[in-house]
């Protein structure tokens, strides 16, 4: 039997990313709801707010080369304002329990796998597919 599909804001009304990041960091079982509902909603916020896929895997090399708490220090991470609050309110959620590079490196690619997501919505859209 197929998945149940949900809309777009069905998925953003049952998730909440921030607890995700919270706990998928730090618990195993949680890890796949992070990688998948969690940088699904993601994604689809990110997206509404106009940010560009590859402005977050900007962000997730910057997390790779300086860390998280310096990728939450920087002054506008994302090209808008509301998308760069957002964003450092996500990555400071995870500062506080990511411990150690490996941790940080699991931030990096949840922001890798968020871009993609959010990229290919926008390709379905160039194609004129049925997504919102």
């Amino acid at each position: 039997m197929p998945p149940a599909t949900r809309t777009d804001d069905e998925l953003l009304a049952a998730t909440d990313v921030a607890v995700l990041l919270r706990y998928g960091l730090t618990h195993d079982a949680f890890r796949t709801a992070l990688f998948g509902d969690g940088a699904i909603a993601a994604a689809v916020t990110l997206d509404r707010l106009g940010v560009v896929p590859r402005s977050l895997s900007f962000v997730a090399k910057i997390v790779r080369a300086g860390g998280l708490r310096y990728a939450v220090e920087l002054p506008e991470p994302l090209p808008s304002r509301e998308a760069s609050e957002l964003l450092r309110d996500w990555l400071e959620t995870a500062a506080q329990v990511a411990e150690g590079p490996e941790a940080e490196g699991r931030v990096a690619r949840w922001l890798d796998t968020v871009a993609e997501i959010a990229g290919l919505r926008r390709a379905a859209r160039a194609r004129g597919d049925d997504t919102p």
